[in-house]
């Protein structure tokens, strides 16, 4: 029955019969963690055979440089046809680095503040303001970015096609200061969805006031389905070749959730013109990336089909997960009217909407018996979300076993805090 139906001495009485439950949750000496989107060790296994992968002086001087020493600035060939093949753009666009794309990112949004992008008539930070578009709920990590360097923030919601481009459009079209958005196209960080087709084209027809501006793709989950059919997403590069607007896009993407977060390796793609401003920059900034690990990932995978292969078997894990979170909140939130979302076949992430000012309290009921969630407006901008309502689930970490009861004591939490909603 929903809740809203319910007279108040019905929700009275289920409110007391949840907190009995809840009390006993409290007395399971519970640790659960669903608050970050990191592969399980299950996972990672997967990748073990990588770190005995044996290199012979035919693999590290194939080419006839020796990988071993200094050197090959933007990665070497066969990492970049690798990541070539993974984004459907030219290996000449590709750029690869060391193991995070977070820090790539960083690097070229600080690199557009202090030296300007390419084909912009100055630094960013010449401006007397700078602007970022953040469709929301969205990636955390990109905010922090923008806040740590002093970027003001601008929320863009985000619909089941991707942003809302009237809005995008709109913003570009009238303020110089707006220098970027931030985007995660498929599978969205924490949404789920991918965006449409008419969204990326949209997105390839932007005519800013800036003529620096730049739309940050962050493809992170690009060949991350777990289900047997997954979505596809429209080549935004090639789109804007279309249009001859490619100077526009930095792509990223890496092998963080492919192998190990920690010792993967990442890439950029972006035009020959930004490429070649990056690489000027990157000269007297490093001698070169670990040369090794991208050559033992090419190695270990042999092409795009291994990849592909790998990932089915890291959808074997992770499926699962997905739909223990959908049958949960099918079966307890959505009888009762109180939380919607949408299952994704692809990424790491479910988000959660509860009814309106009932995040912050169900995150609190959580963090006292033991179960962990990403903190309350991490998904909003200044971590500030206006409605009080997005929880980001991560399921990906836990075991299946661990996953279900943290989840059991989830819904108990949030039908508590959506009864003392109701009647507060």
């Amino acid at each position: 029955m929903l809740y809203t139906e319910m007279t108040k001495e019905q929700r009275k009485q289920e409110l007391a019969s949840l907190k009995e439950a809840y009390a006993e949750l409290g007395k399971k000496g519970l640790s659960l963690d669903m608050s970050r989107g990191k592969p399980s060790a299950a996972q990672l296994d997967l990748s073990n055979d990588l770190l005995s992968l044996p290199l012979t002086a035919e693999d590290y001087m194939g080419s006839g440089t020796d990988y071993r020493n200094y050197g090959i600035l933007d990665g070497i060939p066969a990492a970049k046809q690798l990541f070539a093949d993974i984004l459907g753009v030219p290996a000449s666009n590709i750029l690869v680095g060391g193991n995070s794309s977070l820090t790539m990112m960083y690097d070229t949004v600080s690199r557009a503040l202090r030296y300007g992008v390419y084909g912009g008539r100055k630094p960013w930070s010449a401006y007397e303001h700078v602007k970022f578009l953040c469709p929301c709920p969205g990636y955390d990590r990109h905010f922090c970015i923008c806040e740590d360097l002093g970027i003001e923030l601008i929320n863009v919601a985000m619909t089941d096609e991707g942003p809302d481009m009237d809005e995008v459009e709109r913003l570009v079209a009238s303020d110089e200061c707006i220098k970027g958005i931030w985007c995660v196209p498929k599978y969205q960080n924490p949404t789920g969805i991918t965006f449409s087709d008419e969204t990326v084209r949209r997105f390839a027809n932007l005519s800013p006031a800036a003529d620096d501006f730049r739309i940050f793709w962050d493809n992170a989950y690009i060949i991350h389905d777990f289900m047997d059919e997954g979505d596809t997403l429209l080549n935004l590069f090639d789109e804007l070749k279309k249009n001859g607007k490619e100077d526009m896009l930095f792509q990223f993407t890496s092998t963080s959730k492919v192998t190990f977060p920690g010792a993967g390796i990442a890439a950029i793609a972006a035009s020959d013109g930004n490429l070649a401003l990056f690489r000027k920059h990157m000269n007297a900034q490093t001698i070169g990336p670990d040369k090794l690990n991208q050559l033992r990932h090419v190695k270990y995978f042999g092409g795009i089909d291994g990849v592909l292969a790998h990932m089915k078997k890291q959808a074997a894990f992770l499926r699962p997960k997905f739909e223990a979170v959908d049958a949960a909140f099918s079966s307890e939130l959505a009888p009762r009217g109180i939380g919607s979302w949408f299952m994704p076949r692809g990424g790491y992430f479910i988000s959660l909407d509860l009814l309106d000012g009932c995040a912050k309290r169900t995150y609190e009921l959580c963090r006292a018996i033991g179960v962990t969630l990403t903190t309350v407006g991490a998904t909003f901008p200044y971590g500030i979300d206006p409605r009080d309502r997005n929880l980001r689930i991560a399921p990906s970490f836990p075991t299946v076993d661990d996953l279900n009861a943290a989840l059991d004591a989830f819904c108990v939490c949030a039908r508590i805090a959506a009864l003392e909603k109701l009647d507060a």
